[in-house]
């Protein structure tokens, strides 16, 4: 009677649930049929994570452009390595001998790709060279870049997003990102230019202010500068209301890095008695190091989550291919490499998806909801890469790029995940909480959409009958 019992309980239960996840399907299929936006097509992938099934398929397998859910591969694939925790580190070194208050010799600063290396960094290596007993250089200032190749975009990236922030120049000297901000603030008096400052400080830029105060014939506020002629003339112009902000991108970073080095140097009273170049520095009995400068991974991944910093992710990508290669130079093909190994230990094979950057910029990538779901389900089951990860997406309705999205209702708060989004793209993938306190990852990419918040609509909604 009692095995009856436990029969009848059983099939019970497993009749319910299967009701249950054929009551989700149903409603998800009826959430797309009504507003997946017309002309556009859509994949989505769901899995719960505690009870270890798939929870719903819709074109899951059709190939789509990630935009920067393209991200997730790139991080989970660099935390998953055993030397993936290792900070990046920019190190300055001299090379000679100090005599009578001069280097006779060069200094060196070895580029480990730091994405985050800012004004506090440069600041760190400058004094530690001021506070050596020499106020004389008597040699070059080199930089040493050999830690990647040439190409300082990425394969497949627009060439006119040239001079937008988002699209910094590759190199393994990043200083500021590469990226000057502009602030404009109104003057008193109308049709006055307008104050504007620009940040970092570097005598490698020109400022040209052709702002007017609370001008409507001025035209748009606009912040850019001649890119088409590799030049960075910095031009400010149009109205100006209000306090306005912008950035755009310096042409050569690690132009950008050295020059303003060797600015701050001369600010401190060392005498450069040449200017700066790039060489590959080999350490001899005659090398010292001089200063270093460190940046945690973590905060490298926090930004590559809540603000979707294309740098950081590139900056991963081709740091994890020097770390699996052991070679001085290595290009993003390295990085990409290691993302595939991960691919075909879940059983995806090279032929079937196209990976050609690490951020998603790329109109050349091509993958799939399975394959990225995928991704995600082996983080989670792998608790050290999976609290870092889970700890650096946004939040719904709290922070970084869902800061503005599901800010009621119950996604609130219960959804994290990573957005992507450029020109007829947009998606989101990621991780939440259902009420009966099952984890689930979920990835939803739209396709051919040209409305991002027709798109946002659709996914939003996924996300919160799947919380319910």
């Amino acid at each position: 009677m009692k095995k009856l019992n436990w029969l009848l309980l059983f099939t019970l239960c497993f009749f319910t649930t299967a009701w249950g996840q054929q009551e989700l399907a149903l409603k998800l299929d009826s959430l797309v049929a009504r507003l997946l936006p017309s002309g556009s097509e859509v994949g989505i992938a769901v899995y719960d994570l505690t009870a270890q099934k798939p929870l719903y398929r819709y074109r899951d397998t059709y190939l789509s452009r990630p935009a920067s859910t393209m991200k997730l591969l790139t991080t989970i694939t660099a935390l998953s390595r055993p030397d993936g925790d290792e900070p990046f580190r920019t190190e300055l070194w001299y090379q000679g001998v100090i005599r009578h208050d001069t280097l006779q010799g060069d200094l060196y600063v070895v580029g480990g790709f730091d994405p985050e290396f800012d004004e506090q960094g440069m600041k760190a290596l400058v004094d530690n060279v001021a506070a050596l007993p020499f106020s004389v250089i008597n040699g070059r200032v080199y930089g040493d870049v050999s830690m990647k190749d040439s190409l300082y975009f990425g394969d497949g990236w627009m060439w006119e997003d040239t001079p937008y922030a988002y699209q910094p120049y590759l190199s393994p000297l990043m200083y500021e990102k590469g990226v000057v901000s502009v602030t404009a603030t109104p003057a008193t008096q109308n049709g006055a230019p307008a104050t504007v400052v620009a940040k970092p400080v570097s005598t490698y830029y020109t400022l040209s202010n052709e702002t007017q105060t609370r001008t409507d014939d001025a035209g748009k506020f606009a912040v850019t500068r001649d890119w088409l002629f590799g030049g960075n003339c910095i031009s400010v112009s149009g109205n100006v209301q209000r306090l306005r902000k912008d950035a755009v991108n310096m042409h050569s970073s690690q132009d950008f890095f050295m020059h303003t080095l060797l600015d701050r140097l001369r600010s401190k009273g060392i005498n450069v008695m040449g200017s700066y170049a790039f060489a590959d520095f080999q350490k001899d009995t005659a090398s010292v190091l001089v200063s270093f400068w460190e940046t945690p991974v973590e905060k490298v991944v926090e930004n590559i989550m809540k603000k979707s910093d294309n740098l950081n992710a590139e900056a991963l990508l081709y740091r994890m291919g020097a770390q699996a290669t052991g070679r001085k130079r290595v290009s993003a093909a390295e990085g990409i490499a290691e993302i595939t190994k991960l691919a075909l230990t879940f059983g995806y094979q090279p032929d079937d998806y196209k990976i050609a950057d690490g951020c998603g910029l790329s109109n050349y990538d091509y993958i799939s909801p399975a394959l990225l779901l995928r991704f995600l389900t082996y983080a989670y089951s792998q608790p050290a890469l999976f609290r870092k990860l889970y700890q650096a997406l946004p939040v719904a309705g709290i922070d970084g790029t869902l800061q503005n999205r599901m800010k009621a209702g119950k996604a609130h708060k219960n959804v994290r995940a990573k957005t992507g989004s450029y020109t007829g793209i947009n998606g989101l993938a990621g991780y939440l909480k259902a009420s009966d306190g099952h984890d689930i990852a979920f990835v939803i990419l739209n396709q051919n959409v040209l409305s991002a918040a027709k798109a946002r609509v659709l996914q939003d909604a996924v996300c919160g009958l799947l919380c319910q």
